[in-house]
């Protein structure tokens, strides 16, 4: 098994990729120079260990920020909406997600760009899959 952060990432950026609602947006952990939005980044992912009873397990924590191709709010929560309906959906692959949870969303307009963005932060209890 490969570390907790990069088994989970892999999931939630599989289950983004393939969501209908975000076809054509790009997922990056750091965007390339020159990426033109709409794209999401995966800005930061911090894992705890919290073993359990029988089995050990960890909470993520998933920083996305999704940047809108316009000055608008509404549109850079649209895309927030969809992977807040992916993150809190069912994800399958090496670790097993007992609990996802929403922590909070956040909105920016970038002074440089002009651009809106939404940050989505979520967390996740998981356990390795049998």
């Amino acid at each position: 098994m490969s570390h907790p952060i990069v088994e989970l990432q892999t999931m939630l950026v599989t289950a983004l990729r393939a969501d209908v609602g975000l076809v054509g947006v790009p997922v990056f952990d750091a965007p390339p120079a020159g990426a033109s939005p709409p794209y999401l980044a995966i800005v930061r992912h911090d894992l705890v260990p919290r073993d359990g009873d029988a089995a050990p397990g960890f909470e993520h924590r998933v920083a996305i920020h999704c940047w809108a191709d316009s000055p608008s709010r509404r549109s850079a929560l649209v895309l927030a909406e969809r992977v807040l309906a992916v993150g809190l959906g069912a994800l399958s692959g090496g670790l097993r997600v007992t609990v996802p949870f929403h922590e909070r969303t956040e909105t920016a307009m970038d002074g440089a760009t002009g651009l809106a963005r939404a940050a989505v932060v979520l967390r996740f209890l998981t356990e390795p899959s049998t």
